[in-house]
């Protein structure tokens, strides 16, 4: 049997296997350890799977969220009694926070353009439509793309958004943005935002939105992990790798086979793959592939990427996730004692700054910024690392937006409007930093 008839039959199993993952009863607690020793004891809880920790690292100086299923609650209750552990109830039930935001109540504020909508998620062919919709209105503007095919085989659609000049001219070398949407399929809001940014550059009339959206060619992808996407609408929403069927086994006690399923794309990248942050194990979330770039998504990013390089002058390459309200600097590896390997870290960081001030303005909301080992824990083999490393474009961030973990992955539709407008401050602040700097 060939491996590719041998990849279908495994998919097609798959697909027959799977059962929708419902989280009722599941709980979610914020533990914040006060010094080495409860790390290490958070460490022990995590390797006896008695919770699924939802962020990769435990520190000294950051919340880890874990959430915990009634099979395990109170092995768990016992575990920090035993351990002298404090946690704090956030979620009292995982499935009712996710039908609310599925199903969000009516939002007073209402904001949508043509068939698409920010009061609340949708899901990958609801977008898809809207893409083609916007290249209907817009057809001097606006071309709708397919950057490649998933694991599963479905596009990887996005839009470019280029303005001509007064002469009606397109510049055919141009300034270039690329925005990459849900790397991690879970983090919808990332969707959500890049879809507002798309809306606010076609229709905005604020001269600084217009300056932002007229001075660049944009290229848009609000979702390049298609697969783990419509995996999060159909059968369990907590999924984040993309769904290849390669490396399918039988994971160890208290973990669904299923979890073998998929690569983390976001550590698949060809930039120090393998070697911090990132797994060799099939049942991790962090699951780094059998080799960089083993996957279509990463592979079609990185030849896109590659050939707008030699069309135009790559100026922003901005990754969106979710969460902890972050703007992380290349690269993710490293301390800051070797932050000089990417070349200008002083200017990107002062951008970030100025950006990070500028989306605290509008709704006083905090993000962070530095280097990932830094602010959020070192990891290897990501987008934004790859295309700083791999072609030097001046202005590589991936941001981490809201919120810091009262609702995590599972942000409530009324935030998705809020998070939006104050992400166009700091993108409209990032640009004029940028351009005071010198680098367009």
């Amino acid at each position: 049997m060939n491996s590719i008839n041998f990849i279908f039959l495994l998919t097609i199993f798959g697909f027959a296997c799977a059962v929708k993952v419902n989280y009722e009863g599941y709980k979610l607690y914020k533990i914040s350890p006060k010094d080495e020793s409860e790390v290490g004891i958070l460490a022990k809880l995590q390797e006896a799977r008695i919770g699924e920790f939802w962020e990769d690292g435990i520190r000294v100086d950051r919340d880890s969220k874990v959430m915990v299923s009634p099979q395990k609650h109170e092995e768990f209750v016992q575990f920090l009694k035993t351990e002298n552990i404090e946690a704090s109830l956030l979620l009292d039930d995982v499935q009712r926070t996710i039908d609310k935001q599925r199903n969000p109540e009516n939002i007073n504020v209402s904001s949508s353009y043509l068939s698409y909508d920010w009061t609340s998620y949708h899901d990958l062919d609801t977008l898809y439509k809207w893409l083609d919709e916007l290249e209907e209105h817009h057809p001097d503007v606006v071309q709708t793309v397919v950057m490649g095919q998933s694991v599963e085989g479905r596009d990887i659609k996005g839009i470019i958004i280029h303005y001509p000049n007064e002469m009606g001219e397109k510049n055919p070398n141009p300034l270039i943005g690329m925005l990459e949407g849900t790397l991690h399929s879970r983090e919808w809001i990332s969707v959500a935002t890049v879809t507002w940014i798309i809306k606010e550059f076609l229709t905005s009339e604020d001269p600084e939105i217009r300056h932002l959206a007229e001075s660049f060619e944009w290229h848009i992808f609000p979702i390049v992990n298609p697969d783990g996407y419509v995996y999060t609408f159909t059968d369990n929403r907590m999924w984040r790798k993309n769904r290849s069927p390669e490396n399918v086994k039988t994971c160890a006690e208290g973990v669904d086979d299923d979890m073998s399923h998929g690569v983390d794309l976001n550590r698949n990248f060809d930039v120090q793959w393998m070697v911090i942050g990132a797994s060799n194990d099939s049942c991790t979330n962090t699951y780094a592939g059998p080799g960089s770039f083993s996957e279509p998504e990463s592979r079609a990013i990185a030849g896109y990427v590659q050939r707008l390089d030699q069309i135009g002058r790559i100026i922003y390459y901005l990754a969106f996730h979710s969460y902890t309200q972050l703007i992380l600097v290349p690269y993710s590896h490293v301390n800051i004692e070797d932050a000089w390997q990417s070349r200008n870290y002083a200017d990107m960081y002062e951008i970030a700054i100025k950006s990070s001030d500028a989306i605290a303005k509008r709704y006083g909301t905090q993000y962070r910024v530095g280097l990932s080992a830094n602010v959020m824990y070192p990891m290897s083999g990501g987008s934004f690392d790859w295309v700083k490393y791999e072609l030097n474009v001046p202005i590589s961030y991936l941001l981490e937006l809201r919120d810091l973990g009262e609702y995590g992955f599972l942000l409530p539709a009324d935030q998705i409007i809020p998070t939006s407008l104050e992400t166009m401050d700091g993108l409209i602040e990032m640009d004029k930093m940028t351009k005071a700097l010198g680098y367009y």
